[in-house]
């Protein structure tokens, strides 16, 4: 019973315009006020931030805070896929002719993921990571190789919860929710990130939207709020590090694993 109330709680809550609420408090200048208490009740390493936390005008502009420089290490191995992100990964494998397997006890459509794009021929028997942004982590993604942008895509949808509770027992929400989606070009393949919106996301965005070409490691997009990244690397490409497992939380440059030479 208890079970049930909660997902209808959560399918309510799931639309939009609540995030888009949220949204708007956090960007307003009264919710500079709560970054203390937001800060202290999760954790957030305040330290590693660009600016001194009084220095932030809302909760928005904290949430999304840059890093001081050198808090990250990007590791510098040529054929290097790194996280994009800090998070936990929650699910890694290999995609199995367009499934990507057992993601909280559920299998994904790879095309539902990618909004049946022709990209998704590229990565049918890839790897795929999930990794979740807790409210402690840091929320600015960047780019996991050097690479050409190929494609953004865009895709409205759901705002339900990425947390355990929405990924166990809500339905695809990875297909369902809002994604952004950049497909890059990279010396040894292609990588998707896909960057999917949760609930009390107001949107994510470009950190630069006319920007076609990155380094690994440079500024790509930002949450407003927590979420998670669905990264793939094109079939036969890829070979994952073997201390890597669901439930290793990574730091943004960690590297994830190595690209093979062809």
């Amino acid at each position: 019973m208890a079970k049930k109330v909660m997902k209808l709680m959560t399918e309510l809550s799931s639309r939009k315009w609540i995030s888009q609420l949220m949204g708007h408090f956090s960007h307003s200048g009264i919710s500079r006020h709560v970054i203390p208490t937001f800060a202290k009740t999760y954790g957030i390493p305040v330290h590693e931030a660009e600016k001194e936390i009084g220095d932030y005008r809302s909760l928005n502009e904290f949430f999304t805070r840059r890093l001081k420089p050198g808090m990250r290490h990007i590791d510098a191995s040529p054929d290097a896929l790194v996280s994009p992100v800090d998070a936990l990964i929650t699910a890694m494998g290999s995609v199995d002719s367009g499934l990507i397997p057992n993601v909280k006890g559920q299998d994904y459509s790879l095309a539902e993921l990618l909004g049946h794009s022709p990209h998704l021929e590229t990565y049918k028997n890839g790897f795929f990571f999930v990794l979740y942004l807790s409210p402690t982590d840091y929320h600015r993604i960047h780019t996991p190789v050097a690479g050409k942008k190929l494609e953004s895509e865009h895709f409205k949808g759901k705002v339900y919860p990425v947390n355990d509770f929405g990924m166990t027992h809500m339905k695809a929400v990875l297909s369902r929710n809002e994604r952004l989606i950049t497909y890059i070009s990279h010396e040894l393949g292609e990588v998707a990130v896909v960057k999917v919106g949760a609930m009390n996301v107001s949107s994510i965005k470009y950190a630069d939207a006319t920007q076609d070409f990155w380094n690994r490691g440079d500024d790509l997009a930002y949450f407003e709020f927590g979420s998670t990244v669905v990264l793939l690397t094109e079939s036969g490409t890829f070979e994952p590090l073997p201390t890597l497992h669901s439930g290793t939380p990574v730091k943004m440059g960690t590297r994830l694993g190595t690209f093979h030479r062809k």
